[in-house]
């Protein structure tokens, strides 16, 4: 695991890749190989948080990956610190000068910077890459802008992610991103439907800032803290519309032969592949057999898995 810090507790000097990097996919990686390849300044990933439309715009921006997993996916690749900058309105309104000198040089002591092309900073976002260019070239800072990258199916960005795991395309987001999507939660007390049925479920109380796949009923790998071997499940995402229609929706995970209390643990899942979407059956005993069904479907998914 690398260091997640602020601005002031980093190391110094630094190289930075400067951006969200969420999803941390190919294109994201070009850029941070600039920084981490050559001297001087010790290799840095600078992003905001939260993200600045959440604070100009109210909007709600869910993660990929949240900063306390993008440490151990950035470590790997050369990174020695992640520093996330606490993005306010004051922040905001930095002109593009006021941000690199404040920012990169005073507090960071920038010696390369690398982003990518479309990446925009300063007040109303009037700085692009051809401008921090030109102001690193006046403070002596080397910046290096990264070309957008594509594959066959064009630019490769993290809303193609986001919106493959919206559909369960589980196989095309770990294409897109170079591993498996995953989340984690603590196991939450639930109401024991699921027990009664014959099929204990683990009622997971995830992160709200990390984004979700779409609706439906998943096989999938679970881990339990400290142990490496992953357990074959079932994973419900979404409200109950059999037992309990008005209810909220939630993450519920089966371990598949097993009988565990999991209450208070952390469990790791990876949805592996989309069984079904979800759908209202006539009785208690129709959604057992559909879920017998959707055990023995799991199974033998993940053994190809």
């Amino acid at each position: 695991m690398i260091p997640l810090c602020s601005p002031k507790q980093a190391l110094l000097p630094t190289a930075l890749a400067l951006g969200s990097f969420d999803g941390l996919h190919a294109g994201h990686r070009r850029v941070i190989e600039q920084i981490t390849n050559n001297p001087p300044g010790i290799p840095t990933v600078v992003s905001f948080w939260p993200h600045p439309r959440e604070v100009l715009y109210g909007e709600t921006r869910l993660r990929l990956d949240l900063p306390s997993e993008k440490t151990s996916l950035l470590g790997p690749i050369g990174v020695k610190q992640l520093v996330l900058i606490p993005f306010d309105k004051l922040l905001a309104a930095l002109s593009p000068e006021e941000f690199i000198n404040q920012i990169m040089v005073q507090t960071l002591q920038a010696k390369r910077i690398a982003v990518g092309e479309n990446f925009r900073f300063g007040k109303n976002r009037k700085g692009d890459a051809d401008s921090l260019k030109k102001l690193g070239a006046a403070l002596g800072i080397e910046v290096s802008v990264v070309p957008i990258f594509e594959d066959e199916s064009g630019r490769m960005s993290s809303s193609r992610i986001r919106s493959a795991l919206n559909k369960g395309e589980l196989a095309i987001a770990k294409k897109l991103m170079g591993r498996a999507y995953r989340f984690r939660g603590k196991v939450k007390s639930g109401r024991g439907l699921g027990r009664k049925l014959g099929w204990p479920t683990a009622n997971l109380e995830v992160n709200g800032r990390k984004f979700l796949p779409g609706l439906g009923v998943y096989a999938a790998w679970a881990w339990r803290k400290n142990i490496d071997t992953p357990f074959s499940a079932i994973m419900n995402l979404g409200p109950q519309p059999t037992i309990d229609p008005s209810a909220p929706s939630a993450v519920e995970v089966h371990l598949l032969n097993q009988n565990i209390d999991l209450v208070g643990e952390e469990l790791l899942v990876e949805p592996v592949q989309k069984l079904r979407s979800q759908k209202q059956f006539e009785s208690l005993e129709c959604l057992s057999n559909q879920i017998e069904l959707d055990a023995k479907s799991a199974k033998s998914i993940l053994k190809r898995n």
